[in-house]
């Protein structure tokens, strides 16, 4: 009768026992293998997003800077502009669209305080402005000059240097135009505003070439006055987009009205144009001829003085 084989379960059981090992150890393997994975992805998933995060905030500071520096350049091309007075002189001037509104509506009361806004109209010229420059600078005070193109252009280089001398002491320049001519501005007594606006820009280009690029004035007087014309709605918004003002005057020497006068006169007319009004514009000419209104400048600042006037010019 032949042997059977005796089985070794103890074999088998250690056979089944290290298979389950090797198969935990895998799987362990298989996990660390995935959590390392996960780990790896994580860890350069982070370095990614902190590069993108530096270098966002790296483009933040440099668009900051950009910003900062334009900011910078802006306020230091601010601090150049000179509109119609020097950095100096800006004590002595008065905001002009202010002035302008009192006198649209006729209302020259300002709360008990006096002021006298002294004004010449077509200049410059050689003869008379630097006398008026001279009355000025006797008595302490400051007026606006309207100035014309071609009187600045008839005088040459001398007319050029009144007017640099003139705005040194702390006169404001304003503008009144280049041709002075009725016809070109107003056909038909009606404004012709694209025409208007070339004249006075050619006038503003040679105060640029006298006084500098970064000069400007927001100040102009029509020739014949603002009311004179037809049609001056047109110029009203094209002053109110730009902020600009249009001064006519509310007082004058008569230095241009009727028959010549002599000095006594003009100052005569000046007072008595100005009673009564708290705020006062005064049209006066320092053109060629107007010698008279030199001689008469003194006794006119007197009266303004003895009655408590302050002197501010307009830009």
């Amino acid at each position: 009768m032949a042997k059977r084989s005796k089985i070794n379960f103890g074999s088998k059981q250690k056979k089944t026992a290290k298979t389950k090992k090797n198969i935990i150890v895998a799987i362990i393997a298989i996990i660390a293998i995935f959590i390392g994975i996960k780990i790896v992805g994580a860890t350069t998933s982070y370095i990614s997003d902190k590069k993108q995060e530096k270098i966002e905030m790296q483009q933040k500071a440099e668009a900051e800077r950009i910003a900062a520096e334009k900011k910078r350049k802006e306020e230091e091309e601010a601090k150049k502009k000179i509109v119609g007075v020097n950095n100096e002189a800006k004590k002595y001037t008065y905001d002009a669209t202010k002035v302008a509104e009192k006198l649209k509506k006729f209302n020259y009361l300002n709360n008990g305080e006096k002021i006298v806004f002294l004004t010449f109209d077509d200049g410059s010229s050689t003869t008379v402005t630097p006398q008026i420059l001279d009355v000025l600078k006797e008595n302490d005070v400051r007026a606006t000059f309207f100035v014309t193109g071609t009187n600045i252009e008839r005088g040459g280089q001398a007319a050029k240097d009144l007017i640099k001398q003139s705005f040194d002491y702390g006169n404001a320049i304003a503008n009144h135009s280049y041709s002075h001519d009725y016809k070109y501005l107003y056909p038909n007594k009606t404004l012709n505003l694209e025409n208007f606006k070339a004249d006075f820009a050619k006038t503003d280009e040679i105060l640029k070439e006298i006084l500098g690029p970064y000069f400007s004035t927001r100040v102009i007087r029509c020739p014949g006055g603002f009311m004179s014309w037809k049609g001056m709605d047109a110029l009203e918004n094209y002053l109110d987009e730009n902020n600009m003002a249009s001064i006519d005057w509310n007082a004058l020497n008569a230095d241009a009205q009727g028959r010549k006068k002599v000095a006594s006169q003009l100052v005569s007319e000046a007072i008595k144009t100005s009673e009564g009004k708290e705020i006062v514009v005064l049209l006066m000419h320092d053109t060629y001829g107007k010698e008279e209104t030199a001689k008469a400048l003194p006794d006119i600042i007197k009266y303004y003085k003895d009655n408590g006037y302050t002197f501010k010019t307009l830009s």
